[in-house]
């Protein structure tokens, strides 16, 4: 199929080779059931008690923090999608796909997309021990609709800075942690875990800029959930003050910025 529409074509079928690979190999089925289950009950029970949240106790607190974690575990595809990459040009697999008649973009394509798909899995066992540990949507159907897009537009935008990752570096093992320790930062300097208010105050303004602060404040204003600050004092900053609308800027920066280096990287890796 030539065009747009082959590329987009062999895109698909790409994406359905690595979601057979997916569930060919148990134990990533496994871990990325896992892992979400963990990150939920953990801080929930962990940091349920510690943290009050707008007076609320416990259960407020467990609101608070169910669309953060959303996002935090999603943003670490970028990881998963690198140390994909990282793994298929280490075994010659992208040398095998040059050497037929396939759009060169279909191999990013592919890997993205099978990430994203398995991320509407990961978003859905989430969401469920979300349920079953006291979080609940207050802000109605449709609103619910839309953060749960937000938050998977944000997972997609970043695979694509995972690929990068996985294109530049050597080895599996190196895309590992060069996809995932730069992570922890970004994550815990913004409101996922805590207020940006108790933040010390030269950091506050790097937490309120944090794409991961948008889009976890978008979430819970979109699901109803409590935002960790009072009536009328959200702090009078462009991120904190349209968080749904700055997430989706920050989401389509991402890939305006991200898709082409990641296009041209493969190009350069693969010739």
């Amino acid at each position: 199929m030539p065009g747009l529409a082959g590329a987009f074509y062999d895109g698909w079928v790409v994406t359905v080779r690595n979601l057979r690979r997916m569930t060919r190999i148990p134990e990533m089925v496994v871990f990325a059931t896992i892992q979400p289950i963990m990150f939920v009950l953990l801080f929930a029970f962990v940091f349920g008690g510690a943290i009050p949240v707008g007076g609320g106790g416990t259960h407020a607190y467990r609101e608070y923090l169910l669309p953060g974690i959303f996002t935090q575990t999603l943003a670490f595809t970028t990881g998963t999608t690198a140390v994909g990459l990282a793994d298929d040009l280490h075994k010659g697999l992208v040398d095998r796909f040059r050497s037929l008649p396939m759009a060169r973009s279909a191999v990013l394509l592919g890997r993205t997309v099978a990430d994203w798909i398995q991320n509407l899995f990961v978003l859905l066992i989430m969401a469920l021990c979300g349920v079953a540990v006291g979080w609940r949507i207050h802000g109605g159907f449709w609103k619910a609709v839309a953060a749960f897009l937000l938050v998977m537009l944000f997972a997609y935008a970043m695979s694509w800075i995972g690929a990068v990752i996985g294109l530049s570096v050597s080895t599996p093992e190196t895309a590992n942690t060069a996809g995932f320790i730069w992570l922890f930062p970004v994550t815990f300097v913004s409101n996922a875990f805590v207020p940006t208010s108790s933040l010390p105050g030269w950091l506050q303004p790097i937490a309120e800029w944090n794409p991961i602060s948008s889009t976890v404040l978008g979430l819970r204003e979109l699901f109803g959930n409590p935002t960790g600050y009072a009536s009328g004092k959200i702090p009078d900053v462009l991120p904190m003050q349209y968080p749904g609308w700055v997430s989706l800027c920050w989401s389509v920066l991402i890939l305006l910025l991200f898709v082409p280096l990641a296009v041209r990287k493969y190009r350069s890796v693969s010739t």
